[in-house]
């Protein structure tokens, strides 16, 4: 009996093994026929993407010899370099595959405004919206860009300028003052952390914290977590984040989020009226409070990523050219001695004819965007001289300017060389005439963009940056540490950015001037 009892208990575990066994056969054949299908429709996709062939009256196609990558890696570590060799390859026109993508990059500025004015077949808000997500992690579904732009022009023109221009012109004294408080030996410092951390703290107390003196954010703890964020920005932009990168990118985001968190809430905030006004924007498009802090992250990479790294250059240009440091003195000299009781220094300072051509000539060597627009309707470019090439639907368009003009030998002789009057007559005159085959350019150096989409704060930058060289150069004995050092290579990789930044950093030493 006991010997029966086991065998059909043997039959029942045998029935419900096997039952088993084919729920878990079947199960594992679905999720493999699952895998396959997923498999093959990659490769399908891969086929019909790696198969593209340049059309009729299309750019000159080049994919590069990587599957879908295309050009991927090249373009990502130095863009100038790489699209300086397919101009020389393919002419003023090409189109390039990078990560999947096809970008059409033309590089012929008498044909700029062929892009620049075009709104129906090209959209500027797609790729913006895209950086956005991978660097701020911020979406704003219901935000019009026409909107924000018509308010911020109405707090960075007439009257509200000159506001934000005094008030920050206040910030750089008291902090140049605190950098040599009670000092009368020589400070060493580089260049780059110095110029950007004053201009980057005084534009952050003018616009998030303005006037108010209690309950601030420290701007130095601000500027610190900052400059983490600012370091790993092009590797978010472009997803290449390693796991470690990745962790300490997502926790300086957090951490600038709850710094920024009380700007523009009120005017008890002390923030400026365009930051409040930003914010009422916000939650008038249904932004709620994280989006709103998120946001802010980026109108604060927006104001201060871009002005500390052009006083870098502009400073490190007259340091490292004696001539030009002169000229710009001088200059510089002649509005101290004017009577101050007739004219605020700050509109003495709306003068300086050689001061704006090395600032001109300074930002011709060092801004370097990607002007960028997508296809969103197929579309015929007309170029300057008659030729005529068709775009897709899907694609993306890319102006680069650093290229051309900025540092195109037709139209800038000795384009690697800093000139600071390259940008005046021989009268002293502003010049603004300058050709390339014949024709006069209405682009012959892009540092702000152009058109709909050209920087509204670019008299406020402008301003800052003469404000700060003003007052180092009138206050502070600075000059280099080293006599015959040379100005340092640019991070290949910000190319695209605005703004390039150092490999490395000048060394200089300072302290205040006896008379001040």
């Amino acid at each position: 009996m006991f010997s029966l009892r086991r065998t059909n208990v043997q039959v029942v575990l045998v029935k419900v093994l096997y039952s088993r066994a084919s729920g878990t056969s079947s199960r594992l054949r679905a999720m493999i026929w699952t895998i396959l299908l997923i498999v093959q429709g990659i490769l399908i996709l891969f086929i019909l993407v790696s198969k593209r062939s340049r059309s009729e009256k299309e750019p000159p196609l080049d994919k590069g010899v990587i599957p879908w990558l295309g050009h991927a890696l090249e373009f990502g570590r130095d863009a100038s370099k790489f699209l300086t060799r397919m101009k020389v390859k393919h002419g003023d026109i090409f189109t390039v595959r990078v990560a999947g993508r096809y970008v059409t990059v033309l590089l012929d500025p008498s044909s700029y405004d062929a892009v620049i004015e075009d709104s129906v077949s090209l959209d500027f808000t797609r790729y913006a919206q895209v950086l956005m997500d991978r660097i701020f992690s911020l979406r704003l579904p219901h935000h019009n860009p026409a909107v924000e732009k018509a308010m911020m022009k109405q707090h960075f023109e007439g009257e509200s300028l000159s506001c934000l221009s005094s008030t920050m012109h206040c910030h750089l004294q008291s902090l140049l003052l605190q950098a040599c408080h009670n000092q009368t030996d020589w400070n060493t410092d580089g260049l780059f952390s110095f110029c950007y951390s004053l201009l980057f703290r005084a534009g952050y107390l003018t616009h998030f914290e303005g006037e108010q003196k209690s309950n601030r954010t420290d701007p130095i703890a601000v500027y610190a977590e900052y400059r983490k964020f600012d370091n790993l920005l092009t590797k978010m932009a472009r997803t290449m984040l390693k796991p470690e990168e990745k962790r300490t990118a997502h926790s300086v985001r957090v951490r600038l989020w709850d710094l920024l968190a009380p700007a523009g809430l009120g005017k008890g905030s002390g923030s400026s009226t365009w930051l409040r006004c930003y914010r009422h924007l916000l939650q008038e498009e249904g932004a709620d409070e994280e989006t709103q802090r998120r946001a802010l992250l980026l109108q604060l990479w927006a104001t201060q990523g871009n002005v500390g790294p052009a006083a870098f250059w502009l400073l490190g240009f007259l340091l490292t050219n004696p001539e030009a440091m002169r000229a710009v003195k001088k200059e510089f000299s002649k509005i101290s001695g004017q009577d101050s009781a007739q004219c605020p220094l700050l509109d003495r300072l709306q003068h300086t004819p050689v001061f704006d051509s090395a600032l001109e000539e300074t930002l011709r060597l060092s801004a370097a965007p990607f002007i960028t627009r997508e296809v969103v309707q197929a579309k015929t470019l007309h170029m300057a001289d008659g030729q005529e090439y068709k775009l897709r639907s899907g694609d993306r368009v890319c102006l680069f300017p650093f290229i051309s003009p900025q540092m195109d030998p037709e139209i800038h002789q000795e384009p690697q060389r800093f000139k600071y009057d390259r940008f005046l007559n021989q009268e002293g005159s502003v010049k603004k005439d300058f050709f390339k085959g014949g024709r006069r350019l209405k682009y012959y150096t892009m540092p702000w963009g152009a058109g709909t989409n050209g920087c509204v704060g670019k008299r406020f930058a402008i301003s800052s940056i003469r404000q700060f060289v003003y007052l180092v150069l009138s206050h502070l004995e600075l000059e280099l540490c080293d006599p015959e050092a040379q100005m340092p290579e640019v991070n290949s990789s910000r190319y695209g950015f605005g703004m390039l930044q150092p490999e490395g950093d000048l060394a200089i030493r300072y302290k205040p001037r006896r008379s001040h």
